[in-house]
């Protein structure tokens, strides 16, 4: 490790000899931050109150992200060959899912980087480190065949109106990679949604008449939508819940999905490992579960279709709540930070996840928007806590 403490020493000693090469001083110390633990703390935006700084703790988030990443390049191997009928071993759908992912994740980092670094040069400062972790989010919440130009566009916007006008890391009032998200799906709806984007190569597959007989290529949120229609896989909700969408069926995560959101094993070691070391707070994943089954409760009391009527706790394994739920509504940049308000910002963001996929059929995944609007209530929700607690003493004093 010494020698390569003198790379960097030497490098830095090499940059600041000039005015010009000084610029370049960000490209050498984001290098130097990541193998040595910086000698200097952050002086605005998210600080950190423990003995790791920020961008170990980004170093933790990725980490928890990894079974979440293993399982969705494996599904997307399953998915892909369960639609040409073909048999295949572990490492054949591994290996098909890897090659499909690992390009989204190299142009989302590739495109972030770029442009952090470019601002960092511009502007004179360090690199932020909060893109260590929105460039491993927004492939995982992307369907698997979504266009690689599309990713770089989406995390282009992302980083820039998203973050960077608003001061970098820190600053930004909306999770980075779900704006990311949230833009390509607005921008370009037919290829963030639908069925025939979750399984990879599927549009190829029904022009060549490669595809299985049955295969509809629709998560089981579409699926649900699309009960009893023409054509449709389930004709009830009980054929739905018992033969295709069993509960134990959506915790393994074994079916068509964005990429990283399926497998509720996965995200739960993530969760543990993020509680755990002290990452992730509990308020906020407990506050964000109980909105929403509580939510989920009341929809099931008032009956009606499908989407009522659906057990609450299958409502919170489908689709991208688990997911939300952890990785998320936990940022800790864009989340509430009083102690109380976590719990009030948590419980808005799961009820109206389920609020708005309830209600709104025709937009089945409200975790997306439900946790963008919590992003933006959360200072209030802060200032109406902290104005409560200054009346409060304001008023013990007074009585003194």
């Amino acid at each position: 490790m010494k020698f390569l403490r003198n790379i960097f020493d030497n490098a830095h000693a090499a940059l600041n000899k000039s005015e010009k090469t000084k610029k370049y001083f960000p490209l050498v110390d984001s290098l130097d931050t990541l193998m040595f633990t910086p000698n200097h703390v952050t002086q605005s935006g998210s600080h950190v109150r423990d003995a790791i700084d920020l961008k170990r703790t980004m170093m933790f988030v990725i980490l928890a992200l990894i079974p979440a990443l293993l399982f969705g390049m494996y599904n997307v191997g399953v998915q892909h060959f369960l639609a040409l009928g073909e048999s295949y071993e572990f490492f054949d759908a591994f290996l098909h899912g890897a090659i499909r992912v690992l390009p989204l994740i190299v142009v989302s980092y590739g495109v972030g980087l770029g442009i952090e670094f470019i601002f960092a040069i511009k502007n004179g400062h360090a690199v932020q480190e909060g893109f260590l972790v929105s460039g491993m989010l927004i492939p995982l919440i992307m369907p698997v065949d979504t266009p690689l130009w599309m990713v770089a566009v989406g995390t282009a916007f992302a980083v820039v109106i998203g973050k960077e006008v608003f001061g970098g890391t820190g600053m930004n009032v909306m999770n980075v990679a779900l704006t990311a998200r949230a833009f390509l799906f607005f921008s370009y709806p037919t290829k963030m949604s639908g069925n025939d984007v979750w399984i990879s190569g599927f549009s190829e597959m029904k022009q060549d008449g490669t595809l299985v007989d049955g295969i509809t290529g629709a998560t089981p949120l579409g699926d649900l939508a699309a009960i009893g229609r023409e054509g449709a896989s389930f004709t009830s909700l009980d054929g739905f819940t018992n033969a295709g969408h069993s509960l134990m069926e959506l915790i393994y995560g074994l079916y068509p999905g964005s990429i990283g959101e399926t497998s509720v094993i996965a995200i739960l070691i993530g969760a543990i490992f993020l509680l755990k070391t002290g990452i992730a707070s509990w308020k906020v994943m407990g506050s964000f579960f109980l909105g929403g089954y509580l939510m989920a409760l009341l929809f099931n009391g008032i009956g009606g279709s499908e989407y009522f009527t659906l057990p609450a706790i299958n409502q919170m394994m489908l689709g991208g709540f688990m997911f939300g739920m952890v990785f998320m509504i936990t940022d800790p940049v864009t989340a509430a930070q009083t102690s109380t308000g976590k719990y009030i910002y948590g419980f808005l963001g799961g009820s109206l996840a389920i609020l708005i996929r309830v209600v709104n059929p025709a937009y089945p995944e409200g975790v997306m928007l439900a946790i963008l609007i919590a992003n933006v209530f959360a200072p209030l929700i802060d200032h109406m806590v902290v104005s409560a607690n200054i009346k409060r003493r304001l008023k013990r004093v007074k009585t003194v």
